[in-house]
């Protein structure tokens, strides 16, 4: 079970196709879809953030209202992007992967392997807005339609936030739920390495 390593695909996925100043509008389903104790930024219902705001709460933050938010202004809803999901991890070179949900909350036919996620986040480093997205130290998303305060975002990864030292790090993303246990994708770069 691959738990919040899932988001990055979600993250490929909404490079790939979406539109970074496309308006992401929080939906009821997407907002109270996931178990409040989870990895979320408070977002409300008819809330409204921009698609880039939205990957960047995924990203830092493992924004799991965010990641079904980009899921459903992607594709429509939570199980087509899904669908779409599963085809790019294919084309990606996944072969033993099927996502069910943008975010990784369990779900027992949500699975991966350490290899998929090589080839995938391989594939998703092939867009550079992916990099830095994923590898950023903090970001600010400004007041919305429904939140007046500046929400700030750091991230708790200790690739990224300089707890570890590691040279070259381009991403790095963390995971955890309870079946899965702790997930982890990192990627550095060293020369052409």
């Amino acid at each position: 079970y691959p738990a919040s390593i899932t988001k990055i695909m979600t993250g490929m996925l909404a490079l790939e196709k979406g539109d970074l100043s496309q308006t992401v509008t929080m939906s009821e389903e997407a907002v109270f879809s996931i178990d409040r104790s989870s990895a979320h930024i408070a977002l409300d219902v008819d809330e409204e953030i921009t698609l880039e705001q939205a990957l960047y709460a995924l990203a830092i933050a493992s924004a799991n209202e965010a990641a079904n938010g980009i899921a459903e202004t992607v594709s429509g809803s939570v199980a087509d992007f899904a669908k779409e999901m599963n085809q790019t991890a294919v084309e990606a070179g996944g072969e033993n992967t099927n996502f069910t949900n943008p975010n990784g909350l369990h779900d027992d036919n949500h699975y991966t392997t350490a290899y998929d996620m090589a080839k995938i986040t391989a594939a998703a480093l092939q867009n550079p807005k992916f990099a830095e997205i994923f590898g950023t130290e903090k970001y600010d998303i400004p007041p919305t339609n429904k939140q007046a305060e500046t929400r700030s975002m750091w991230p708790r990864n200790k690739f990224i936030n300089g707890a570890y030292a590691y040279d070259g790090i381009l991403l790095s993303k963390t995971g955890w739920t309870e079946e899965a246990k702790y997930t982890l994708v990192t990627a550095a770069q060293r020369g052409d390495r």
